[in-house]
């Protein structure tokens, strides 16, 4: 594939029918993100190394079964936990602001976790990730060949000024505020990239054409709707769009607008 045929964003459309668009991460981003998580395994290895060393004038017995456990840790399972423990991201990945997402828009699964990471074995051949960088160059969505089995992107996740929280409009009465249970539920099914990118059409409202307003905050109240189940009372009547208002109003004023706004969790 000629390489001017790769694409630098992707946009999924989720069951509910909500479209978001990802920036595909470049393969000098990925390659830093390696070479930090690298670095920090290598860290890890030395201390586990000292901690052996140790072990082995107790027990050469113990020593090897540590030794053998830590090597698995360190080569598979760092990677496995780091993204599934943080939503697709490892130590380098969350400070490059790199991001592990299903390529469909549905929440990452573990067993997408395990598997593009297991896969890495084969990337990895015959040495500096020839068969994964090949794979990737290929892939119109940089994709490797574990991401390609798993369903997954790397994506790049620009860090952001702090949004105007003034179209909230707080002081209006909102009817999810009655219901701390169901901002509770909310708060646990939204992810914070779906908080954000319905945030953003709250701000930019004003300067959509009236048809595509309508669809759009249609749309994102489905999806909000199909989150979780709500009172009635607060989905009935009220027009899509103040019911989008509402549910971030909810999410952004909860305790946890840090999350939202300032860490990728």
């Amino acid at each position: 594939m000629n390489l001017e045929d790769r694409i630098a964003t992707v946009s999924v459309r989720t069951p509910e029918g909500v479209t978001f668009s990802f920036r595909i991460a470049s393969p000098v981003l990925r390659l830093s993100a390696l070479v930090i998580d690298w670095s920090a395994i290598m860290v890890a290895g030395g201390v586990a190394a000292t901690i052996v060393g140790v072990l082995r004038m107790v027990s050469s017995d113990l020593a090897g079964w540590v030794s053998a456990v830590g090597y698995f840790v360190l080569s598979l399972g760092y990677d496995i936990a780091f993204e599934w423990l943080w939503r697709g991201q490892t130590l380098g990945k969350r400070v490059l602001n790199l991001r592990v997402v299903d390529a469909s828009g549905l929440r990452l699964t573990f067993p997408q976790v395990v598997l593009r990471n297991v896969l890495r074995a084969i990337d990895i051949l015959p040495l500096g990730y020839f068969v994964g960088s090949v794979a990737a160059l290929v892939s119109r969505r940089g994709q490797r060949l574990g991401d390609l089995a798993a369903g997954t992107l790397v994506i790049w996740e620009p860090r952001e000024p702090p949004p105007d929280f003034s179209v909230l409009r707080s002081d209006k009465y909102n009817s999810l505020r009655s219901y701390p249970a169901a901002m509770a539920r909310l708060r646990q099914a939204v992810s914070p990239a779906e908080a954000r990118i319905a945030l953003k059409a709250l701000q930019r409202r004003e300067r959509l054409d009236p048809k595509e307003r309508l669809r759009l905050f249609s749309d994102l109240a489905a999806h909000f709707r199909g989150k979780t189940t709500l009172p009635p009372e607060t989905t009935e009547g009220v027009p899509d769009e103040q019911f989008v208002r509402n549910v971030v109003d909810a999410l952004y004023n909860s305790g946890n607008r840090k999350d939202l706004i300032g860490v990728r969790s």
